[in-house]
């Protein structure tokens, strides 16, 4: 029962983390980890794909290693985060949603400006 939970919740936060490359508002990097967690006691085998995986491979490689992320990275997420949430705003126009936006996307700009950088 516990193995299966945890290969619920490891492919929920790995279908989270993937939608959260298109959607800046989702952080990528949390929801790999956590799927990374998950399969690691549920599934070797699920382990040992998502860390060889060529998308989020790295994520589990940087975090493990403790290497950071490129500069690069960080810069086109702070970039596209802002983007997508500005234009959520204009479109939206509701002050209490904007709001919210708006402190997501502060939250995660200091996220991803304390992560290490490589």
């Amino acid at each position: 029962m516990k193995n299966t939970i945890l290969l619920i919740i490891g492919f929920v936060s790995l279908i989270l983390g993937a939608v959260g490359v298109f959607v800046p508002v989702l952080p990528t990097t949390p929801f790999v980890l956590l799927a990374g967690g998950c399969f690691s006691i549920s599934s070797p085998r699920l382990s040992a794909w998502l860390k060889k995986s060529k998308f989020f491979g790295s994520y589990i490689e940087n975090y493990e290693n403790n290497t950071g992320i490129p500069k690069e990275v960080k810069i086109k997420a702070i970039v596209t985060l802002w983007a997508g949430i500005i234009l959520s705003m204009v479109l939206i126009q509701d002050r209490i949603i904007n709001s919210i936006l708006l402190l997501i996307a502060v939250c995660v700009s200091i996220y991803l400006g304390k992560m290490k950088t490589r």
